[in-house]
Order: structure tokens, then C-alpha cells, then sequence
């Protein structure tokens, strides 16, 4: 068994992980650079490193990463998302130092982090994909536009290499083709330092759908059931849900089986998902595979019962999945909200700043994933994500309300978040019914807005009628 693990990563995700070593015995290192060094999880951990001055560049220099848990004695290396979790080269340099990875081997994520490598891939194991290209970068322009024409308006563009909304461009004409080709092109060169772009067939409207796959290093693959993650802006999920509420028993078996076949195909172990696109026609295609634990793991651990973190520590210290696929039930429904310090009605623009109260929401199935704490200084420089509100309930209606209840509850002054938002999404009636796809954010936006019920604009607006009125007392 492991024991010490080194957490590349910061905030919530490094918190998550340092709480799983806790509960299995084993130590926990966190790294941080200068400006993160009160952050909860530098705190908790059995022992934090310092790694630069720089609030970034520490989290992504592998190289100091792989020393400090060299000398720290860690013997494993858990990379969280984001930063180099998904980083093939990262991954290949902890192997060659002899330490364990906790995720998937490094051939795995390059093989699955390359959108067009992927693609094929499924192809050739009878995986449905959109229908699309391969890297369009050598093509001429009338080429492309050719593609285009072949495939059929709307299209949409993507970086090869790229993930989390970036480096997407939909594209509904020709006259729109080449600019945002160069575009996303640039995009994709900034973001992934890979500037490869290929075109596919534009899926309108869709639900994205993902399947939780788990698997040991022999061969023992599992699906945890579903998550709807329709609600999204930007391609950025915002609320997700466990199972799906509006799809079928038959297409559910269907797409977990598929799910499976995909992990196969590309010798995945330890914990991933397999992400669908589902047309109104119940056609679902194969979109791409995340090679990490993701966000929103913990509805999936809500359903079923299983420790995701838990679990992709023991299978990467080599031990044998004795979980069959008849062995996962889910169980009621799970919501979660991501909470992030922005400020919805300022275009989502980051707000970085003092905690002045934080009242985490309480009671009977609800949970809360985050880094916050009153006095806690949000930083700048990283993911506005400060908070994951997950609650669990028997049916779909009744997780509803209890997500809205906790969003009532839910206390973060100091800095604007946006759980008004996130409330006013959850009582509109297409939420509540189950019927969205990921144009709802788009779709809606302005309407959400104009409906946000703003606790603080109305504490100060009583604040302000209370001082008119004793003025005008005053003077009479």
C-alpha cells in the first residue's frame, strides 16, 4: 500500500484527496507556492512544501514537483485536475522516477488527451463518433471550406489537444470558417501549446452525458452509472446531476456498456469518464475522455456508495477491483452546484478578495467540498471555484429542493459568488423538470439574471430605507 502521497495540486481537489489519505492512514504532502500558503489544504496535510515564489509556475514545473516528493520520502504523486493531471509528459517523468502516478499510465493519457488519436481510436472499436476530420492544419482554405460543406453547417472546431472549454469555436457559416479556424488555432497554441484543429459536425442542442469508469491495473473495468452535466456555460459545467433524470432505462444500459468498451479500447485504469454527446433522436456519440478525477466525482460517490478517491489510491498501489458492474446500484438522485467567486451580472468576471463569513449549508444528505474559511483571502490567480455544493435525495423533485434550500442557506460574504445564480436556476421549471440541454445557459441567461435574487443588494437596500426613514422622522 501507499504511503505518502505527494498532492500536486491546490485548493478543494487537494483538500478532497488529503481527507482520502486521512481516512486509509496514509500521509498526506501539499505543495503550495508563496501567495497560496493559507489556503486550507497547505493547513490540513501532514506536511507542506513550498515551491515558489510564483502563485503558478510551481504547480506546473513537474520537474520540482517529482524532487520535493523525492525528498519529502512520498512514494505516489496524486495530480488532482487541472494543472498536470492530464499532462502526459508529467505523468511518464513520475514513472521513470519510480514513484506511482495515480491515475492512468502516461501512454493512456497521451493516446486519450489527443482529441484525434481518440477519435480513431474509438472508430476502429465500433464507438460512435461525430461525424468529422482529422487535423486540418496542412489543408488550404478551400479545403477546409470543403469539409465544412461535406460535413454540413453547423460546425464546430476544436483544439486536439485542448479540454475545459477551451479552444472551441461553433461555426454556422462560411464566412465564419476560416477566422475562427485561426482563432481557435491561436487559442489552442496559447492554452495547450498545441495548435492542431479539427472540424466536426456541430451536435445542436445536445445533452452531455458522462459515464464514470473504474478500473484496477488487470483489466477489471467498471461504470458508476451516469451524470447529466447539460447545464454549462461557455463549455464550462456549472450544475451536475447523478443519473441522468430524462433518459431510458435500455439507453442507459446502452451507453454505460459503450462507456466500457471505450475504457477497454484504451487500456484505461484507475478513474476516468467517457463523454458522450445524446441528440434529441437518443443517438449518442463518443465526444472525448478525461483522464482524471473529475469536478463533479461526488454525485457519482453519492449514488453508489463509493470512495472515488478512496479507490483510485488502492488501485494504483496495484490492488485487484473486486467490484463488479452488477455490484453498482444507484441509489435516489445527487445534484451538484459549483460555487465560484464571480460575479454573474459583471459578465462572470472573477471577484478575488476577503472572506468575511462563510456558513458552509448543513442538514441530511447535503455536503460541501471547498477550501473557504472566514478570513481566507481568495488569490487571483487560479480557478474561480471555491465551493461544491453536493445534495442527495430519493427522487429527482425532492434533490431539487433540497439544493434550493441549501443555496438559501449557503452563506459567503465578502466576495461575490454566484450562488444566486445557481438558486435561480435551480426554481425554474425546466430545471425542475428535467428538460435542459446545454443551450439552457445560453438560452436563458437573460432571464436567470433578471430573476437573481440578490440577498445583499436587498440587506443594503433595507439598510438604506432605514436610514431614509429615520432622517425624515428626524427633520419632522
Amino acid at each position: 500500500m501507499i504511503s505518502k502521497v505527494l498532492i500536486a495540486n491546490r485548493g478543494e481537489i487537494a483538500v478532497r484527496i488529503i481527507r482520502a489519505c486521512r481516512d486509509l492512514h496514509i500521509q498526506s504532502v501539499a505543495i503550495y507556492t508563496k501567495p497560496d500558503e493559507d489556503c486550507l489544504h497547505v493547513k490540513i496535510a501532514s506536511e507542506a512544501k513550498c515551491i515558489g515564489e510564483d502563485a503558478i509556475k510551481g504547480y506546473l514545473d513537474a520537474k520540482i514537483i517529482i524532487q520535493t516528493a523525492k525528498e519529502c520520502g512520498a512514494d505516489a504523486i496524486h495530480p488532482g485536475y487541472g494543472f498536470l493531471s492530464e499532462n502526459y509528459e508529467f505523468a511518464k517523468m513520475v514513472e521513470d522516477a519510480g514513484l506511482i502516478f495515480v491515475g492512468p499510465k502516461s501512454q493512456v493519457i497521451k493516446n486519450m488527451g489527443n482529441k484525434n488519436i481518440a477519435r480513431e481510436l474509438m472508430q476502429q472499436n465500433g464507438i460512435p463518433v461525430v461525424p468529422g476530420t482529422k487535423v486540418l492544419n496542412e489543408c488550404k482554405e478551400e479545403e477546409i471550406k470543403e469539409f465544412a460543406k461535406k460535413i454540413g453547417y453547423p460546425v464546430i472546431l476544436k483544439a486536439s489537444g485542448g479540454g475545459g472549454g477551451r479552444g472551441i469555436k461553433e461555426v454556422w457559416n462560411e464566412d465564419e470558417l476560416i477566422p475562427a479556424f485561426n482563432t481557435c488555432k491561436r487559442e489552442a497554441k496559447a492554452y495547450f501549446n498545441n495548435d492542431d484543429v479539427f472540424m466536426e459536425k456541430l451536435i445542436e442542442n445536445p445533452r452531455h452525458i458522462e459515464f464514470q469508469i473504474l478500473g484496477d491495473n488487470y483489466g477489471n473495468i467498471i461504470h458508476l452509472c451516469e451524470r447529466d452535466c447539460s447545464i454549462q456555460r461557455r463549455h464550462q459545467k456549472i450544475i451536475e446531476i447523478a443519473p441522468c433524470p430524462s433518459i431510458s432505462e435500455h439507453l442507459r444500459k446502452s451507453m454505460g456498456a459503450t462507456a466500457v468498451a471505450a475504457a477497454k479500447a484504451a487500456g484505461y485504469t484507475n478513474a476516468g469518464t467517457v463523454e458522450f454527446l445524446l441528440d434529441d433522436y437518443n443517438r449518442f456519440y463518443f465526444m472525448e475522455m478525461n483522464t482524471r478525477i473529475q469536478v463533479e466525482h461526488g454525485v457519482t460517490e453519492e449514488i453508489t456508495g463509493v470512495d472515488l478517491i478512496v479507490r483510485q489510491l488502492r488501485y494504483a498501489a496495484g490492488q485487484i477491483q473486486e467490484l463488479e458492474q452488477s455490484d453498482i446500484k444507484s441509489n435516489g438522485f445527487a445534484i451538484e452546484a459549483r460555487i465560484t467567486a464571480e460575479d454573474a451580472n459583471k459578465n462572470f468576471i472573477p471577484t478575488p478578495g476577503m472572506v468575511t463569513e462563510y456558513y458552509p449549508a448543513l442538514g441530511p444528505s447535503v455536503r460541501v467540498d471547498s477550501h473557504l474559511y472566514k478570513g481566507y483571502k481568495i488569490p487571483p490567480f487560479y480557478d474561480s471555484l471555491v465551493a461544491k455544493l453536493v445534495v442527495k435525495a430519493s427522487s429527482y423533485d425532492l434533490a431539487v429542493n433540497k439544493l434550493e434550500r441549501a443555496l438559501e442557506e449557503f452563506t459567503i460574504e465578502g466576495v461575490k459568488t454566484t450562488i444566486s445564480f445557481l438558486k435561480t436556476i435551480a426554481k425554474s421549471k425546466e430545471f425542475r423538470k428535467g428538460i435542459f440541454d446545454t443551450s439552457y445557459i445560453k438560452t436563458n441567461l437573460e432571464k436567470i439574471l433578471s430573476n437573481i435574487d440578490d440577498k445583499n443588494k436587498k440587506d443594503k437596500d433595507e439598510i438604506i430605507a432605514s436610514i431614509c426613514a429615520a432622517l425624515k422622522d428626524k427633520l419632522n
